[in-house]
């Protein structure tokens, strides 16, 4: 692999296949976020490894240099052990001497040295407010919505104009409409369309969603949903895309999912995209968990709990995926 970084969600880890006592390696450039970052390691005579991260001198990162927080893990690689972790890092990063973490060692070797972004802002020149980069990306389910169009949608949906149909979730009624409904749902289109119960009462019933999830589900088909309302209820927007076959609702649910991969998060992710087939997220919380060695992060009591209540075609898949890494071709 040499000087080649891999990642997945917001973690990037680059193997180096041979450090000597004296040397300097600088990685290939990777993209997280919309930067594109190195890595490089220098090791004088001293014990001490000096591992520098910075994005590409552009100008980009010059007019809006992110302002990064994250951690740095340095691992023996073929070990299980890491033998140092960072603390959580908070720095604007636009040049190669912003950020240099000084690791004693006198290992020699192959290392492994990854960074998981906790969080990317931009920072603007003029001292305004930093913005993250994640919630405003051009691929967000929000981009449409400034439409004059959907600020109409909006209207029609927050003061029910015209509204033609009740729904009953499990704390509270909404007013909403069949013709908007119907056109995101081949499940809802269904209800009205067929001399069914929904359309005669003009109501449906969505008993497995709160009143407040069910907002942010009707928001979302109106083009409305705020970012952060998404992030809070993308679970059970992903179970309402699941059972009303709402297009594009899961892909978008997945790849935010896949997005926020965490070590704290990676087993329920994973319990998610088994459960739901999301193929995407399934392979990159497996990918996160054995080719990036976060397995060894997770605690034992979780894991015993995930395998608890794990499906057996879910476990077959880490049991694969572990061996591939344990034996590779």
């Amino acid at each position: 692999m040499g000087d080649r970084v891999e990642t997945v969600a917001r973690l990037a880890q680059w193997r180096i296949d041979n450090l000597g006592p004296s040397s300097y390696k600088k990685s290939d450039p990777f993209k997280v976020g919309i930067w594109t970052w190195f890595f490089s390691v220098v090791r004088n005579t001293n014990r001490y490894l000096y591992i520098h991260l910075f994005p590409e001198p552009s100008r980009l990162s010059k007019e809006q240099p992110p302002l990064a927080r994250f951690i740095l893990r340095v691992s023996i690689a073929g070990s299980s052990r890491s033998f140092h972790i960072s603390p959580v890092q908070e720095r604007l990063l636009r040049t190669h001497d912003d950020f240099v973490w000084p690791v004693d060692t006198t290992f020699v070797g192959r290392f492994i040295i990854d960074v998981e972004f906790l969080d990317l802002k931009i920072c603007p020149l003029n001292g305004g407010e930093a913005s993250s980069v994640w919630p405003s990306d051009e691929n967000s389910p929000l981009v449409a919505s400034r439409s004059i169009s959907l600020r109409c949608l909006s209207r029609m949906l927050d003061e029910a104009i015209h509204a033609d149909l009740t729904i009953v979730t499990t704390d509270g009624t909404l007013r909403a409409h069949k013709a908007v409904l119907s056109a995101s749902s081949p499940v809802f289109q269904s209800m009205f369309h067929h001399n069914l119960k929904e359309k005669e009462s003009s109501t449906i019933h969505i008993e497995d969603m709160s009143l407040e999830s069910c907002t942010a589900l009707l928001s979302f088909l109106y083009g409305t949903i705020k970012p952060d309302d998404f992030v809070k209820h993308r679970l059970a927007l992903l179970g309402a895309a699941n059972k009303y076959d709402i297009g594009g609702l899961k892909d978008f649910c997945e790849e935010s999912l896949l997005e926020d991969l965490n070590s704290g998060n990676v087993l329920e992710m994973l319990n998610e995209a088994g459960f739901y087939q999301l193929h995407k997220l399934k392979k990159g919380c497996l990918a996160f968990l054995f080719e990036f060695g976060k397995i060894h992060d997770i605690r034992e009591d979780e894991m015993n709990t995930f395998f608890q209540h794990a499906d057996r075609e879910l476990m077959l898949g880490m049991f694969q995926e572990a061996l591939s890494i344990s034996n590779p071709a």
